[in-house]
């Protein structure tokens, strides 16, 4: 760590990471300068470029081959259970399925869940989709036991067997953090097309997840409980099966309810190669033809089936008290009861277009407001894009021009706007404000250039100047590796605009979530307000904030980077104001005896203290940022997450697993930074 290097050897008392800011600054600084002469220092030389798309494709391909035959007989034998599934669920009446989860809630919760089940499945079937929701749920209630076998077995060998945890913990790294759609392209070609596909892929991303609270769970159960299971007699499979686990119940039962909803999402993911009728095709589809009213409506049968199966399956987590079965069994009664008496006269659930007008209602008003105020919109949209996000891009140099800027940006202007830089980096630096003059200088160069356009050499070492100030030698030897991996490639150019619109995105969700995490902190009653907007943001599939954006802004890079601001601002919500508020009280009444005033109390004590959670929230936001970004290529971005698309669309394995290899390490990359940043702020807090 940081803490490991010895800062008494630094010159004029600097510490090491404003060594490193310094150093990537200036390294910046003049890699810029010399590209006139050295071109090569940005675009790396295509005689350099390792054709790494072409022999993982190799590789995969005939890996793949080999599995086929297997993997062929899996999927024929997947199709049984789903078929099952899948026939029970539409071949049974809708008041059935209504009064089961009705009775479901009422069991976990009481009236209020079972309010919520029979509120959202009567919406569901209001809404004319019921077959499509069935489909849906069919595809989930096969998957999720997969998902929760391989991640109940997973997390147990990683707790019995600790030599493997470490492996393990990276492949789960790994498998959250690769994007969802590469997980298609080979298993397009090994299961073939159909909702098979989308089965396992479900499997597949829900099982981390469970893997994970299980290992959680399992470490946490308390030594004492372990010494009574051994002393009673029982052998290991009796102590972890009659006594471990349960004992982990609670925090297993977590995994259980992150395992439904990441399933629940990938399904709905899965929905872009068809073949199925399900609700997420419908979404795709009424969003392909642009009736957004239906598309909507669609969405939002996609989030009330989220929230119902979110509240239900988070109720099994929670120790409380059992509600009545004989109301289960009234319930239940009644539900047989009226299908019984309706027999042969039950309507068609497909029959029920309760909604339809209000979708033609969207329709018709969206056109009137997109109308009325489409010139505002576009000039939101532009100026955002024009003078905030393409500098950013591709840097003030190609940015302005006469038509956006009114003027023609020049060489000159950029070495002014460099050695103004330099010398009120240099200026601060004098003045004891060390980190703000190499902030300043980074800024300036990034502007200038922009992330697109960066010389390679300046990102690579900067990452493993991070990389040693966050984790010593070993973390800035990965960061600097990997991402050499990427330059070699050939993908390094997309895998800049992949880090652009993240970056952008993540930034954004800091300024404007950390603002309202910060105002939730000091402000209870804005908190209530609040907290129900993040509740409902969490439980929405990625798939559906793509629906509010192309309503008003159409497709476009500025109509994705919206769409991952709504997916990814809700962490850097949440966790500022959780540490924001948890500050031990003595340390805040240390500060109240000593004079200091609330934003004195709140600067000075509160926010320092709560940096390692408010790091963590920056952590999710970045990883919450790359999964949506290839979910974002659906509307027009470029970038790693386009190449992923088109994989997706052309078979071609090789580029769909390189290209999502190169995301995933752009992912694990950042968040290995941030949590070594994180863990030594704790230990500088003692905690």
């Amino acid at each position: 760590m940081s803490g490991q290097i010895e800062t008494k050897t630094l010159p004029w008392g600097m510490t090491p990471g404003v060594l490193a800011a310094w150093a990537a600054a200036l390294l910046g600084l003049a890699l810029i300068l010399l590209t006139p002469l050295f071109p090569w220092l940005v675009k790396w030389p295509a005689a350099l470029t390792v054709p790494m798309t072409e022999w993982i494709g190799a590789g995969a391909g005939w890996l793949l081959s080999v599995l086929k035959p297997a993997a062929r007989l899996m999927s024929a034998a997947l199709t049984y259970p789903m078929s099952w599934a899948n026939w029970l669920l539409t071949a049974t009446p809708w008041p059935l399925v209504i009064g089961a989860v009705t009775a479901t809630g009422w069991f976990l919760g009481g009236w209020r869940m079972a309010a919520l089940g029979l509120g959202g499945l009567g919406f569901v079937l209001a809404s004319g989709y019921w077959v499509e929701s069935m489909n849906t749920l069919a595809l989930v209630a096969v998957s999720v036991p997969l998902a929760l076998l391989a991640g109940l077995t997973i997390g147990i060998l990683a707790y019995e067997y600790p030599r493997f945890k470490n492996p393990i913990q990276g492949l789960l790294d790994v498998m959250q953090t690769v994007p969802t759609f590469a997980y298609l392209t080979p298993l397009l070609f090994l299961f073939g097309f159909g909702p098979v596909v989308g089965l396992i892929a479900s499997a597949i991303y829900a099982a981390p997840p469970m893997a994970r609270n299980v290992l959680l769970g399992l470490e946490r159960v308390e030594s004492d409980i372990k010494d009574a299971a051994v002393m009673s007699g029982g052998n290991r499979l009796q102590q972890l099966f009659l006594v471990e686990i349960p004992s982990a119940a609670t925090q297993i039962m977590v995994g259980v309810n992150q395992c439904l909803m990441a399933a629940l999402s990938m399904v709905i993911i899965a929905a872009v190669i068809g073949g199925f009728n399900d609700i997420g095709w419908e979404v795709l589809l009424t969003m392909r033809k642009a009736q957004f009213g239906q598309s909507f409506l669609a969405g939002l049968v996609i989030v009330v089936f989220a929230m119902v199966i979110d509240r239900m399956s988070g109720a099994l987590a929670l120790e409380r008290k059992r509600h009545d079965a004989r109301v289960i069994g009234l319930l239940l009664a009644l539900s047989l009861a009226f299908t019984l008496l309706m027999l042969g006269s039950l309507p068609d659930p497909s029959s029920y277009t309760v909604f339809d007008p209000a979708a033609g209602v969207v329709d018709r008003a969206l056109g009137d407001f997109t109308a009325t105020y489409g010139t505002s919109l576009d000039t939101f949209k532009n100026t955002v894009l024009f003078y905030v996000m393409l500098p950013l891009r591709i840097g003030l140099d190609n940015a302005v021009l006469p038509f956006t800027w009114g003027f023609m940006w020049t060489p000159a202007m950029s070495l002014t706007l460099l050695a103004v830089a330099a010398a009120g980096g240099a200026g601060l630096f004098l003045a004891g404000y060390r980190v703000g003059g190499a902030v300043l200088l980074l800024l300036a160069v990034t502007v200038e250039t922009g992330v697109a356009e960066l010389p390679w050499g300046f990102v690579i070492g900067g990452a493993g100047l991070l990389g040693w100030v966050s984790g010593g030698r070993k973390l800035a030897v990965f960061a600097a590796a990997m991402l050499a991996l990427i330059l070699i490639s050939g993908l390094w150019e997309r895998a800049l605009l992949s880090l652009y619109l993240s970056g952008v995105s993540v930034l954004a969700c800091t300024v404007f979530g950390g603002a309202i995490g910060l105002l939730c902190a000091v402000s209870p009653a804005a908190w209530r307000a609040v907290r129900p907007v993040c509740d409902m943001l969490q439980t929405i599939p990625l798939f559906v904030f793509l629906i509010p954006v192309l309503m008003f802004f159409q497709i476009g890079e500025f109509s994705a980077f919206l769409a991952i601001c709504f997916y990814a601002v809700v962490p850097m919500i949440r966790y500022p104001r959780h540490g924001l508020i948890n500050t031990p009280e003595e340390m805040v009444e240390a500060a109240v005896s000593s004079g200091a005033t609330n934003w004195q109390i709140m600067r000075e004590v509160r926010a320092p203290y709560a940096v390692p959670t408010i790091l963590l929230g920056l952590n999710q936001t970045i990883l919450y940022a790359f999964s949506m970004l290839v979910i974002a290529a659906l509307i027009g971005t470029t970038g790693l997450g386009q190449s992923i698309y088109l994989a997706l669309g052309q078979a071609d394995v090789g580029l769909g697993l390189a290209a999502g290899g190169a995301m995933a390490i752009l992912a694990l990359v950042a968040d290995r930074l941030v949590q070594g940043f994180a863990e030594d702020r704790r230990k500088a807090l003692g905690l």
